[in-house]
């Protein structure tokens, strides 16, 4: 796990110098949700809103994420992906299925599924104790 994990890091790293892989998480989670305020990105990933306040400030200066007024509660502002945004986004997805399956393409058909099953178990875990 420490070396998947030394991976994503770096992969991030080399997609945009400027963006830590906390910062790519939060993109996916905006574009999953379309759109969230910081404090549901802070609660949601048990992370200090200091933390998450850093890591928005830094994708808005980049102009991956944009603040827009909550159209049902003018006082809320709510963060959503640019255009630049998603296109960042769509990048190191693809760049990450490629190097999945660069590493992946000499496993047998049964150790893929295995190792499927695997994942879909343990995500299955780690969402039931992240509720």
């Amino acid at each position: 796990m420490t070396i998947f994990a030394r991976r994503a890091r770096a992969s991030a790293g080399r997609m945009h110098p400027e963006l830590s892989l906390v910062s790519y998480t939060l993109l996916g989670h905006l574009e999953e949700r379309d759109g969230c305020r910081a404090t549901d990105l802070a609660a949601h990933y048990a992370l200090d809103k200091s933390t998450v306040s850093r890591q928005v400030a830094a994708l808005e200066r980049t102009g991956l994420v944009e603040r827009r007024v909550d159209p049902d509660d003018h006082r809320v502002q709510v963060l959503h992906l640019t255009d630049a945004g998603r296109e960042i986004l769509a990048q190191v997805t693809e760049s990450r299925r490629a190097a999945f399956k660069e590493r992946l393409v000499d496993w047998p058909e049964e150790d893929l599924a295995r190792f499927a099953g695997y994942l879909v178990r343990y995500n299955a875990w780690s969402s039931s104790i992240d509720e």
